[in-house]
């Protein structure tokens, strides 16, 4: 089965209908226009306010730095202790969010195709999914398949031998970046190398790219490339460590995509809300692991503790899945056609840097500034568009 590709649907534009007044102030909907303004239906659905998507953010955050508090007061028995695990988790949700927000534009693209059910689900079971499995299970079955040992002793090296702990995830470090490197890649080649694709930011890149789709699998030829340069700058047992880790992120995509097409294939044995969204919620997941390697990875600059980790990475994941949900109810990416184009030329950006930390470090900020910068860029690049269609559309007048 084909890999399922990513399909950018078109901005919605101004509609033209034979009244100049009604194309100047559409509303999207049939509703009348009378004068310089619009006649409102009290019974039209009204625009949810900005809190109403963050209001479960907010109250984790609270419960969550309470508890990063007590969890100080415990292992310190100090004031001082309390307040400085306090802050290292708000430190820890901004550089997740920072991290992540291109994780919430890529989201919300595969998010609008799914039900509505699915898309609670994706809050609600994907958030523990987040917090639990990435944030905590993650990081300890990294440790036991490193160190050889069981689940329960890593849990225990975690509570009781953090700076082991820390040293053993460190040491993991090469694999999880060239793993998640292929699979990032792959995400956002898959985003670019579409023949259906009409719309481009970076148009000088982003036509040939389109162009050049119908050939079978260019993206993987393009990730084996890379794969076989930057394993060949790596010397020994690690340039074999991050060749065989990112053969199998490229790997777990192919698998992904072919497990979401078979998920979401039309079947007839299947409910109505069932169908489009288990596929899709699989492939948010894995998408979702793969963007939080890096912020596990660099929480341990700030500290050492797994479960003040979990903490302040979760609370992160959920105001990136607010996010998420935000934007495809208020059809953002619609609205702002460059802003997803944004998101993937940061996931690229992201993957390569994935790829270089196997030769150099590179600061989390980089990642997080880069990604911010592309994004901002693209919505600059939107509301340029915006304005300039807007402008065309009077002088037709």
């Amino acid at each position: 089965m084909a890999p399922i590709q990513l399909i950018l649907t078109g901005t919605t534009g101004l509609r033209r209908g034979g009244n100049r007044r009604q194309e100047r102030f559409s509303t999207g909907d049939d509703r009348p226009v009378q004068g310089d303004s619009v006649i409102r239906d009290s019974t039209a659905p009204q625009r949810r306010s900005l809190f109403s998507y963050l209001r479960w953010a907010v109250i984790t955050t609270g419960f969550g730095l309470i508890l990063g508090g007590w969890l100080g007061w415990q292992s310190t028995g100090t004031a001082a202790g309390a307040v400085s695990v306090f802050f290292i988790c708000a430190v820890l949700a901004v550089l997740e969010i920072s991290l992540s927000f291109d994780n919430a534009i890529v989201n919300a693209n595969k998010l609008r195709n799914m039900t509505p059910v699915w898309q609670k689900r994706f809050l609600t079971w994907g958030i523990v999914i987040a917090v639990f499995g990435m944030r905590i299970l993650f990081p300890l079955a990294i440790v036991a398949i490193a160190a050889g040992i069981g689940p329960v002793e890593a849990l225990r090296l975690a509570a009781t031998e953090p700076g082991e702990y820390a040293r053993i995830m460190r040491e993991a470090h090469l694999g999880i970046a060239a793993f998640g490197g292929s699979f990032l890649m792959m995400v956002g080649l898959n985003f670019f190398f579409d023949h259906e694709k009409d719309v481009h930011w970076v148009r000088f890149i982003e036509r040939h790219m389109a162009r050049v789709a119908t050939i079978r699998g260019v993206e993987v030829a393009i990730v084996l490339v890379l794969i076989l340069i930057f394993a060949g700058m790596l010397d020994g047992e690690e340039a074999a460590t991050f060749f065989h880790a990112a053969i199998y992120g490229l790997l777990t995509f192919l698998l992904v995509e072919v497990l979401a097409g078979m998920l979401d294939a039309a079947d007839e044995a299947m409910s109505a809300a069932a169908r489009g969204g288990v596929g899709a919620f699989v492939y948010l997941e894995v998408l979702d692991a793969s963007f939080s390697f890096d912020g596990v990875i660099g929480a341990f600059a700030l500290t050492q503790n797994l479960f003040v980790i979990a903490i302040g990475l979760g609370i992160g994941a959920m105001y990136v899945r607010s996010m998420t949900i935000m934007l495809v109810d208020r059809k953002t990416l619609a609205e702002y056609r460059y802003l997803e184009h944004g998101a993937f030329w940061a996931i690229l950006i992201l993957a390569v840097i994935m790829y270089a930390q196997a030769l150099t470090h590179i600061p989390e900020a980089v990642t997080g500034l880069a990604g911010a910068a592309l994004i901002g860029i693209s919505l600059w690049s939107s509301i340029r568009h915006k304005a300039a269609d807007a402008a065309r559309h009077d002088l037709r007048r």
